[in-house]
């Protein structure tokens, strides 16, 4: 019985092994193994059987078969008793023989097998090979393949056999005519001879010791004869490889004579070998193996071949490699390892041959013999010892050679020489040497980034990078390296060519100086007298000071520079030991806080000149600092080209010389700075300024008298000086030098000590600067021609007289001055100023030139009026009409310049200000601003409004009042501004606040309050500024009606008028938003203050009605809307009535009149009860008579309840509705609803719907008149209006508007606005649900369903409770389960449900009338569709766990049964739902469950397990909750806690572990369940959903893996083979693959 069972399981998946999908076949071949896991020899005697049965199976097939068996055999060989070793030896000879094809899988699957037997049995294999290889017939293919394969596996059991196969072959290989069989003995004894050769090498461990190479020798020469001289020469590229890949191995084993002897023919062929393939690697191997044999028997032969085979190998070595694989690289180490072997029998050669190959100049050729350079050093370091000297002098060409790849390969030749001594030869400095200036390449200068294979390279493999990386490994790694390097790398500081490679040195020089102050203190010293090429410790401090200021270039020169500094503290004077051991970490750590976007370069330059100067303070010796001065001046020209490192090279010139005491040192070094300086360079002017200007703080008197000789000197003439060299001097190259000269002039003015230079400024510094901008260019005074000016002279001297005015204003009474060229001067500027572009800022100069005016104001004397008036106008007109700013991406940072120049500007209005502190003084600024503020661009307008708050704020924190006065302007003024609160820009619209804020002040500050008054009034103007960011012009215009109060209070009776006046013109401002807000803060005013202005209102309203009348502006209408009010309230009805029998759609006149309307409650309340009455006392809609005709219904809307629905919009849309709306909200709300509800797809008559189309076109009304919409809108107007925005708001979140809207999503959309309600409205409901509980008996079914919707939703609410509402509502539900309609039943039963929600302590009250309502409705049979009984369920759910156990006793059995078809529903909410009860019904019943239930429990125990697997999550979540609640009813804790530990909802289920634990302990708690559990899984073969029906057999393997084999009777077997069978045929793959694991575990009951 038991081997037919193993042997159905076998066949069963043997027959499953052709499946098309390779995952399932994967399975197949696995569940295979399983069984041969268990039964190995049923398994391989059935699969024997098989193959026997099935002789016309596929081959693939046949092949998987075969390797499954191999698996087995593999790990069980051990098992393999004789017999089923000898059947498997024979069925696996048989099938790789049954036919003639060479090369398939399946003859390579069967000699796996033969294989794999012959670990154990390899004699039995060995007989049944040997006896298909018999003298003088060909074998099979196979036969020879598997000889092959034992050979390597088995090499100990195999070499023995070897000289009777070799006798056997060595004639067959005459008879192999066809290349493939000939390969295949090529491969035989290419494999036996690497046996040969592992068995003779570990002849201590070999079952026969006695087997000796001689045993081997004659074969394998009879072999190399046929290979080597026939089978060689064929045109077939693969036998040529395999014979090639057999003679390397073979030649080891050929007598020593016979190799000596045929050597000049094999290196030659082989050699041959490499014109005729691309693929070399066996080529290479083969011949490495050779030239080994043959060097181990020291051959004469190979010293007479070697220039040919150096030649072929070089070859190869300098062929661009066309890929990186694995093979290609191999073959590439096999050549070299060919140089391994010659270089250690025959150095003097190689080197011979090598070293002329640098010499040329083909850039293959060169690369190829570095790389075997590099490689020869590396591995035959003792035979190329003694060639050092010869090896360094013939790399004189390559070091000379441009191209990225020699370099690469140079470099790396080099690293190889320094591992092993070469750099310390003669010469070796010239590779260091190499090394640095590889280093310092830019990255611009190696475009080509390819590696030999032509691949592009990574920037870690340029040559800069492997330089670096090489030079840092050199010094870190290689201790003989120090003494060649140090103090040798010092010399490669200073050189310009170097400069990109000072980090990588600076490093490399900081680690071999730590390390000789590790072995010694003085070690680290260095002699320059010694060592005469090093250079100086003052031009070591000088060029890393300086190239520190970049600090970031080279990736981080500025910290490896002062770290090496730090280092070489002895060296640059013995007392700075002390003192940099303080102030250099601050620096380093600084820079590490940083980044290079993130370091304030000018902060950083100003600590290093710090560190400078203390620096030469700690030294003060004048001697060392005029040394140091000189070599600084000296690396001047080193800076060409990189302007900021030399500019902050001349301000450490400046700071040096400021410390020197020799005065003749400093004229000198200045005299020479002057005579060098590159001025057609622009960027060096500031350098060279800079440095005269930190000289002069020390070196005043001398510092100018250098400047005038200069100035004086010949050298701004054009025929002399210091340009006298070029015979066309420009006049532009003279003006250069002119600017630098001014410039210098404006530093010492502003740097040295302000008590001294004062004096200098009108009779020395001045005239000088003004000598040499007043010079004439092309006959033609400048100060007649400014514009001609070049603009780089003009803007020295604006930036030189501003430092020169600042300087003069800068001390404790800068009034105390008298700058008697202040006039002049200002004057000058304002030319300057005019003569810029006023579309564009590209240059400084306006802001230089007005910051100069600001400083030159404050000297005496004063200006005029009217020069105060060309500064402001011209100031103004040369900032305020630039085109806007520019912004960048993230809308904050404006460029620095344009900010810089408008921050001038304030300071220079600003500072007129201060001169005329009046009302007066402000106007006249003001009234300069004013086209500015009413400018059609916002840019303008919003330049011109800062300023103006800017100025306004200055003048109230300055003002000072000596006697009360009237702010006489204050009415103009406020006109001005206020307008610009509803500005198109914000920001305009805040800096009006602003304004308006500081002149109410003023006005306080004008009535006598002091400065400190704090004016609660003015104060709310600062928290509606905040507000005024919005865009909503609706929120502008409240929030300008709010400030328009605010000015009502705080103006003075006789400013009204006048600011009412200025507002009437900004009514016709080109910005309509600043329109509208004078419309709005005319009308709060007239309302607000309009009482004192009686004569004048006539006036007031003839206005106002004409701009009504004119109707260009709809903002006009609100102004009117008073007038209508007092109209509405003396004729309510009638206005009504006339506005209802307006056309609809409503105009926006039209609906701007209903809004006037609700200005007043009473008034408001009246009209809502009318148009109430309207909307209620007509039917809601007409059916047409196509609909009584018995078609599709087609309803259309009422037009009077239509148009009062609209018009209850317009009125409850007005902010002053809202006291009538909360008097009327109930009836609003209830009414409204309905409205809704009952207008659901009914349609517009067909002349609205052609309205509605034409006004959708011309966008003549905002809202639709759709029936159903415009009930919804004023729904919500009621809402927002009643207090209840967060139910709007709430419905808005969750789209509730829109589902009410459609007919679906209806009663979604009630429950939501039910929800709603009692979330954010509770105190509104009782009266609500009074009203609404008067329509449940309402003639419309969709009236009814709302209702009940909205009642139903409101029992979820605990406000229900606290409005003592439940027990009315639960008896009108109570009361409507009969109702004819399913959905309103469906609604009853949601609402009893929800009783859980509000009341969990009243369930168990009405436990018993719920109960039995739930019951019903899961009986109820008059609803097709079950959704009653659905609802039943859900409730069910949430009132279980709620209920009294006595109640739900005689009822749960009657439940389950009643649920359980819904498991297997098709619809998911059916399957979710029952399943979530199951789950609810066990958890009441724990601790308490009858035997009857608990029969329920394991029945559904497989369906819920299986439906974890449900396509649909719901679904798989119920069943995690059904399974925890189900659990401890079958009382055993470790399923309870896998159930816990597996089943939670926040944790992803691994379906197959918990499965496979899940039965584990069922078959151990359970385990006369086995058949059950099986059985109902056979149910869910069948399943339509395929995640169930591969999850079943699962389900079927792990209870079997569990199960004992005495349980095999509780499970019908042949049922459930067939059953698997059949799934072993299913369409999804992943059942199929299920299907054939579970069979493979039914080994369990074989």
């Amino acid at each position: 019985m038991t081997k037919s069972y193993m042997k159905r399981l076998s066949f069963a998946l043997l027959d499953a092994v052709t499946d098309k999908d390779p995952v399932v076949q994967e399975q197949v071949c696995s569940a295979l193994c399983s069984l041969g896991e268990v039964r190995p020899t049923e398994m391989l005697h059935a699969c024997e059987e098989y193959l026997k049965q099935h002789d016309k199976l596929a081959h693939p097939y046949r092949a998987m078969v075969l390797r499954a068996m191999e698996t087995v055999l593999t790990s069980h060989i051990h098992k393999l008793d004789k017999d089923t070793a000898s059947t498997i030896i024979l069925l696996a000879s048989s099938e790789m023989t049954m036919t003639k094809e060479p090369g398939c899988d399946w003859q390579q699957a069967a000699s796996s097998v033969l294989v794999a037997v012959g670990k154990r049995f390899t004699n039995q294999v060995m007989e049944e090979v040997l006896s298909r290889f018999q003298p003088g017939h060909l074998p099979h293919c196979s036969v020879l393949q598997t000889l092959s394969s034992l050979s390597l596996s088995n090499a100990f059991g195999i070499v023995p056999f070897l000289p009777s196969i070799l006798s056997t072959m060595l004639p067959m290989l005459g008879m192999a005519k066809q290349d493939s069989m000939r390969m295949m003995f090529c491969c035989a004894l290419q494999h036996f001879s690497e046996s040969t050769l592992e068995y003779l090498a570990n002849l201590d461990q070999v079952p026969d010791p006695t087997v000796r190479r001689d045993t081997f020798a004659a074969d394998i020469f009879s072999a190399y004869d046929i290979l080597f001289h026939q089978w060689l020469q064929t045109r077939d590229a693969k036998l040529r490889l395999a014979v090639v890949a057999a003679l390397g191995p073979m030649s080891h084993l050929l007598p020593s004579e016979k190799l000596e002897e045929h050597l000049h023919k094999l290196l030659p062929g082989v050699l041959g070998l490499y014109k005729k393939h691309a693929e070399t690697f066996q080529i290479s191997k083969s011949l490495g193996q050779i030239l080994e044999a043959a060097v181990s028997l020291s051959s004469r032969t190979l010293e007479v071949q070697l220039d040919t085979l150096l030649a072929v190998l070089h070859s190869q070595v300098c062929v661009p490699v066309e890929s990186s694989s694995p093979l290609v690289m191999g073959s590439r180490n096999e050549v070299l390892r060919c140089f391994t072997v010659l270089a250690r029998c025959s150095p003097d050669r190689l080197l011979a041959f090598l070293l002329p190959k640098l010499d040329t100049s083909n850039e293959r050729l060169r690369v190829g013999t570095l790389h075997i350079l590099r490689h020869i050093i590396n591995s035959a370091a003792a035979q190329m010892e003694a060639k050092k000297p010869l090896v360094l002098s013939s790399m004189k060409l390559p070091l000379l050679d441009t191209n990225n790849k020699v370099k690469r390969a140079v470099v790396q030749v080099i690293s190889a020489m320094a591992h092993h001594g070469y750099l310390e030869q003669p010469g070796g400095e010239v590779m260091i040497e190499y090394i640095v200036g590889q280093c310092a390449l830019p990255p611009e200068q190696e475009p080509e980034k390819r590696n030999l294979e032509g691949e592009a390279l990574a920037a870690e493999d340029s040559v800069q990078a492997v330089s670096i990386s090489t030079l840092y490994l050199v010094s870190t790694t290689v201790d003989r390296m120090s003494n060649v390097l140090w103090p040798y790398l010092l010399e490669f500081l200073i050189p310009v060519r170097f400069t990109a490679a000072l980090t990588p040195l600076c490093r490399s020089l900081v680690h071999l100086a730590l390390k000789r102050q590790e072995a010694g203190a003085d070690t680290l010293l260095v002699q320059c007298n010694t060592h005469t090429n090093i250079p100086s410790p003052y031009a070591v401090t000088t060029r890393l000071l300086v190239v520190s200021s970049s600090p970031y270039l080279g990736s981080g020169r500025g910290a490896a520079s002062l770290r090496l500094l730090k280092v070489l503290k002895q060296n640059i004077h013995p007392l700075l030991t002390q003192q940099w051991e303080t102030t250099m970490p601050p620096l380093l750590e600084y820079l590490d806080e940083h980044t290079e976007e993130t370091l304030p370069l000018k902060k950083w330059e100003e600590k290093l000149l710090m560190f400078l100067r203390e620096t030469l303070a700690v030294v003060s010796d004048n001697t060392w600092i005029c040394q140091l001065s000189l070599e600084m001046c000296k690396q001047l020209p080193c800076y060409n080209g990189m302007p900021q490192e030399k500019n902050f090279l001349y301000k450490c010139i400046g700071t040096t010389l400021g410390a020197a005491a020799s005065k003749g040192v400093v004229r000198k070094h200045l005299q020479e700075l002057l005579e060098t300086a590159r001025y057609q360079e622009e960027v060096e002017h500031e350098g060279l300024a800079c440095c005269f200007g930190i000289c002069a703080i020390s070196h005043l008197e001398d510092t100018l008298a250098q400047l005038e000789d200069f100035v004086k000197s010949d050298v701004l003439k054009k025929s002399s000086g210091i340009f006298s060299i070029f015979k066309d001097r420009s006049e532009h190259e003279v003006e250069k030098v002119k600017s630098a000269l001014i410039l210098c002039y404006g530093h010492v003015a502003a740097q040295a000590p302000r008590s001294l230079v004062l004096a200098k400024v009108e009779s020395n510094i001045l005239p000088n600067m003004f000598h040499c901008f007043n010079n004439k260019v092309l006959g033609i005074k400048v100060e007649t021609k400014v514009f001609l000016q070049d603009p780089a002279l003009k803007l020295s001297l604006i930036q030189s007289l501003c430092m020169v005015s600042q300087t003069a204003c800068s001390g404790a009474q800068p009034g105390s001055f008298h700058f008697s060229k202040k006039a002049e001067l200002v004057a000058q500027m304002m030319e300057f100023i005019r003569a810029e572009p006023t579309d564009s800022l590209t240059t400084p100069l306006r802001k230089k030139a007005m910051l100069t005016c600001t400083h030159l104001i404050s000297l005496e004397p004063a200006l005029e009026a009217q020069a105060q008036a060309d500064v402001i106008h011209g100031c103004l007109h040369s900032v305020m009409a630039l085109l806007p700013e520019p912004q960048k991406e993230d809308d904050g940072c404006q460029e620095p310049l344009y900010l810089g120049t408008m921050r001038a500007l304030e300071d220079l209005l600003t500072r007129l200000l201060q001169w005329n502190m009046t009302p007066q003084g402000l106007q006249v600024i003001v009234e300069h601003l004013s086209p500015w503020i009413k400018s059609p661009r916002g840019h303008e307008r919003a330049r011109a409004l800062g300023l103006s708050a800017l100025l306004l704020h200055y003048f109230l924190e300055h003002l000072h009042i000596s006697a009360l006065v009237p702010f006489h302007n204050l009415g103009f003024l406020i006109g001005l501004f206020a307008p610009r609160c509803a500005d198109l820009w914000p920001a305009t619209r805040q800096e009006a606040v602003d304004c308006i804020h500081s002149l109410l002040y003023l006005q306080l500050g004008y009535e006598g309050f002091s400065r400190e008054h704090h004016d609660e009034v003015a104060e709310k103007l600062l928290t509606l500024r905040d507000k005024l960011i919005h865009a909503d012009p609706n929120i502008l215009f409240h929030i300008c009606n709010n400030i328009a109060q605010i000015i009502a209070k705080r103006l003075p009776p006789d400013q009204l008028i006048s600011l009412l006046l200025t507002m009437f013109e900004s009514l016709g401002d080109p910005d309509k938003n600043c329109s509208r807000a004078a419309a709005v803060m005319i009308n709060c005013l007239l309302k607000e203050r309009g009482t004192i202005l009686k004569e004048k209102v006539p006036e007031i309203v003839n206005v106002l009605h004409s701009k009504l009348q004119e109707v260009h502006e709809e903002h006009i209408l609100p102004a009117a809307q008073q007038s209508m009010y007092c109209l509405a309230s003396q004729h309510c009805t009638t206005v009504v009535s006339s506005l209802l029998g307006r056309p609809l759609p409503f105009d926006s006149h039209t609906c701007a009149l209903w809004r006037a309307l609700a200005v007043e409650p009473s008034l408001t309340a009246q009209v809502l009860g009318l148009l109430l009455e309207k909307v209620s006392g007509d039917v809601p809609f007409k059916e047409s008579r196509a609909f009584l005709l018995g078609s599709t219904p087609d309803r259309v809307a009422t037009l009077l309840p239509l148009a009062a629905t609209c018009a209850l919009y317009e009125v409850m849309s007005a902010a002053e509705s809202g006291t009538a709306v909360l008097e009327l909200y109930p009836q609003l709300f209830v009414a409204l609803l309905l409205r809704v509800s009952c207008t659901l797809g009914v349609q517009l008559p067909r002349n609205l719907q052609a309205k509605e189309r034409r006004g959708a076109s011309t966008t003549l009304h905002s809202r639709s008149l759709e029936p159903c919409s415009s009930a919804v809108d004023a729904l919500q107007a009621l809402l927002l209006r009643g207090g209840s925005q967060d139910v709007v708001q709430f419905m808005e979140q969750e789209g509730g508007w829109e589902l009410l809207r459609t007919s679906t999503g209806h009663e979604e959309g009630v429950t939501q606005l039910a929800s709603a309600m009692a979330k954010c409205a509770g105190p509104r409901l009782p009266l609500v649900t009074k009203v609404l509980l008067s329509t449940q008996s309402s003639v419309y079914e969709i009236h009814r369903v709302t209702s009940t919707a909205f009642l139903a939703e409101l029992l979820s609410s605990n406000v229900v409770n606290d409005l003592m509402l439940l027990e009315s509502l639960l008896d009108e539900l109570l009361a409507r389960q009969k109702d004819w309609s399913a959905s309103v039943r469906r609604l009853v039963l949601r609402g009893l449900a929800n009783i859980a929600s509000s009341s969990p302590d009243k369930v168990r009250t009405y436990g018993p009338q719920l109960l039995t309502a739930m019951i019903n409705g899961l009986d109820d049979n008059d609803d097709p569709h079950r959704l009653v009984a659905l609802e039943a369920m859900v409730g069910l759910t949430r009132l279980l766990d709620l209920m009294e156990p006595w109640d739900l006793r005689s009822v749960l059995l009657h439940m389950a049964i009643r649920i359980r078809p819904f498991f297997d529903s098709e619809k998911v909410e059916f399957r979710t739902t029952s399943i979530r009860l199951f789950g609810h019904l066990n958890k009441a019943c724990q601790g308490d469950c009858e035997d009857i239930f608990l029969e329920q429990v394991v029945g559904g125990l497989v369906p819920l397990l299986l439906h974890l697997q449900d396509p649909q999550a719901p679904v798989a979540s119920a069943c995690r909750f059904a399974l925890c609640m189900c659990v401890p009813n079958l009382e055993c804790a470790e399923l309870t806690t896998t159930f816990q530990k597996h089943l939670q909802e926040s944790r992803s289920l691994h379906f197959g572990e918990f499965l496979n634990s899940t039965c584990k302990l069922l078959i151990h708690h359970f385990p006369d369940l086995l058949g059950r559990l099986v059985s109902t899984n056979l149910f869910y073969f069948k399943s339509s959903w395929e995640g169930v029906r591969a999850a079943a057999p699962m389900f079927t393997g792990f209870l079997v893996l569990h199960a004992e084999p005495e349980q095999r009777l509780q499970v019908d077997l042949e049922q459930l083979l067939v059953a698997l069978q059949l799934l072993l045929r299913d369409p999804t793959p992943g059942v199929r693959e299920k299907a054939a694991e579970t069979l493979g575990r039914l080994v369990k009951f074989a």
